[in-house]
């Protein structure tokens, strides 16, 4: 498939059929994720992959509409960060000069750049942000996964102190951002066969 195909051809799976994803699929898609847009660079998230079936029969609670969860391969929860301190702009800067080769002179401009965005946001607004910077990638592994022929399931619904608790989030610093559920559609689940609907062309695109 290419990727228009992928992305006609998904679609939030209600019900999965219990089989797990080969490790090669799983790992081309975290990949996606990986090497997904950031803002600055700075990545304020990080991912986590659970894939262990105890631990996924714990997360049920959390869940509004458990289905896809009882029945998911693997469960990626997007964890953005709250809290962006100097220390974290240090380790970015230090793994940039240790891949690139460069010094952290000829860098100079760039973190002021950097320095100037956190000092003119508020604590409020720079959580916000980093918020938005899981949704990016979550675009970037929903593809991935399309392209995979792995299907997926983005969730919001949860509550978040059952979720954040079992997979033990360092609550002053991160929060559960969304979740993603992979794996392989059920073959009872109706909603593959509904007809994908969305705005016409004309509807959703204007040149100007």
């Amino acid at each position: 498939m290419n990727y228009l195909e992928a992305l006609n051809w998904r679609y939030s799976v209600k019900k999965f059929d219990g089989k797990k994803i080969p490790s090669e699929k799983l790992n081309n898609i975290l990949e996606a994720g990986r090497l997904s847009v950031s803002s600055l660079g700075l990545q304020p998230y990080h991912l986590l992959v659970v894939e262990n079936d105890e631990t996924i029969q714990k997360l049920i609670p959390a869940f509004y509409n458990p289905s896809q969860i009882s029945t998911c391969s693997h469960l990626i929860a997007l964890v953005s960060k709250t809290h962006i301190n100097k220390e974290y702009v240090d380790n970015y800067f230090g793994h940039i000069i240790d891949e690139r080769g460069v010094t952290l002179e000829q860098l100079s401009a760039f973190r002021n750049n950097i320095n100037q965005f956190l000092e003119n946001y508020t604590q409020k607004e720079l959580e916000s942000w980093s918020e938005k910077q899981n949704y990016i990638v979550l675009g970037s592994l929903i593809l991935a996964s399309a392209e995979e022929e792995i299907d997926t399931c983005p969730m919001e619904g949860f509550k978040s102190e059952i979720l954040e608790d079992v997979l033990k989030i360092d609550k002053a610093n991160e929060k559960v951002t969304v979740v993603l559920a992979l794996g392989y559609r059920a073959e009872d689940d109706i909603f593959q066969n509904f007809k994908k609907v969305r705005k016409p062309t004309d509807k959703f695109i204007k040149f100007i």
